[in-house]
């Protein structure tokens, strides 16, 4: 038997996004499904603690980490390659629900806006940051760690 609650949502949306928003992004997935994808570099990590991280998130966790953000999971998919290891489509950071990072996604919404798509899983308890646009993923690790340099606890 199952314990999720149908009557609750598996992903609330918190930020806020322009219908011509939704229509880009819906077209910039499309281009990337039809576009050939060419191998430019090997995804590079880093090791943090025991674990392999993305080389582009690495500081960004670093920060968080320092900070009493405690992070989940973590993806900069800035590779072209369409593989799972190697690429995502959305660059993304998953925060588990506290006081510090509920304030650390205020502050990175205010600095980030249309860029970050911020949801909220309230069956598990945890937040995700992702990049809102195709082929942004680099762009949107630097401003993530730049808001984690920024955030004060």
């Amino acid at each position: 038997m199952s314990n999720v609650n149908i009557d609750e949502p598996n992903e609330i949306i918190l930020s806020t996004h322009s219908e011509a928003s939704w229509g880009r992004r819906r077209q910039e997935l499309r281009d990337w499904t039809d576009s050939h994808k060419l191998r430019k570099q090997p995804k590079r990590t880093l090791l943090l603690d025991e674990v392999y991280v993305d080389a582009e998130l690495h500081r960004t966790l670093t920060l968080l980490r320092e900070k009493h953000i405690q992070t989940e999971f973590s993806c900069a998919g800035v590779s072209l390659l369409d593989e799972p290891e190697d690429h995502s489509l959305y660059a993304y950071l998953t925060l588990i629900a506290s006081k510090e990072a509920e304030n650390f996604i205020q502050s990175t919404m205010k600095l980030m806006r249309h860029r970050l798509m911020v949801t909220f899983e309230p069956n598990r308890s945890r937040y995700d940051l992702s990049s809102f646009y195709i082929g942004h993923n680099r762009s949107f690790c630097r401003l993530l760690e730049r808001s984690a340099e920024l955030f004060e606890v």
